[in-house]
């Protein structure tokens, strides 16, 4: 009976903070939705969900769509924006642009961290919200960069961060000294809440409860 008992407490602290991400696809055209570490990829068509179970204690988690796709019946192919090494079923991060939804788990005070980052540019409109554990605050960033994405950050099928295009300390921050540009601030303008450069974190980063459950949505 000991055994029995310790067995349930040790499964309940083991998934007790893990977390369900449901993926819906509301746009009018396929997204190949992936996630690194927890969940892979999948095809959604308009109005398709995907299930994602990330286990307790994920960290530098991310999910994204993919657009432009083709893959035979093995999962290999390539995708216009997000691509992952040309794999269905992503093992790594996608290829800028790509809007993304990032998380980590029960890390600092026993909270979820989470996010949407255009510092890989933007590719899908998105939103990324908790479900669960009383916690109401999400993130939208809906609006139609790709349509007014300025001329030096266009890419087919995406608007390119200017890290991407230009690859200096001054857009990449890669020396910790770095602040908002003319490019950053277009894309904070239209989704105030979602980082714009490496650094801007006092008004995109939030938390929820470890424990909480999350809905990614692309074309909210």
């Amino acid at each position: 009976m000991r055994t029995s008992i310790f067995i349930l407490f040790s499964l309940f602290f083991t998934y007790a903070n893990a977390a369900t991400i449901l993926v819906r696809n509301n746009c009018p055209y396929t997204v190949w939705a992936a996630g690194v570490p927890a969940g892979g990829g999948k095809r959604l068509d308009h109005g398709q969900t995907w299930t994602i179970n990330a286990p307790p204690g994920t960290k530098q988690a991310r999910v994204w769509g993919r657009t432009g796709c083709n893959f035979d019946a093995s999962g290999k192919g390539k995708c216009q924006t997000g691509d992952c090494n040309g794999l269905l079923v992503c093992k790594s991060f996608g290829v800028p642009p790509n809007t993304l939804a990032e998380y980590a788990l029960n890390q600092f005070a026993n909270k979820d961290f989470f996010d949407i980052s255009l510092v890989d540019g933007f590719n899908v409109p998105m939103e990324f919200s908790p479900t669960s554990n009383g916690c109401t605050r999400g993130i939208t960033c809906k609006a139609e960069i790709n349509q007014q994405c300025p001329n030096e950050l266009k890419a087919p099928g995406g608007c390119n961060n200017p890290c991407t295009v230009f690859k200096t300390d001054q857009y990449c921050c890669n020396s910790g000294n770095c602040g908002p540009t003319k490019f950053s601030r277009f894309f904070k303008e239209r989704c105030p809440d979602a980082y714009s450069y490496p650094k801007d974190d006092q008004t995109s980063t939030f938390t929820c409860p470890a424990g909480t459950n999350y809905r990614v949505v692309f074309c909210p």
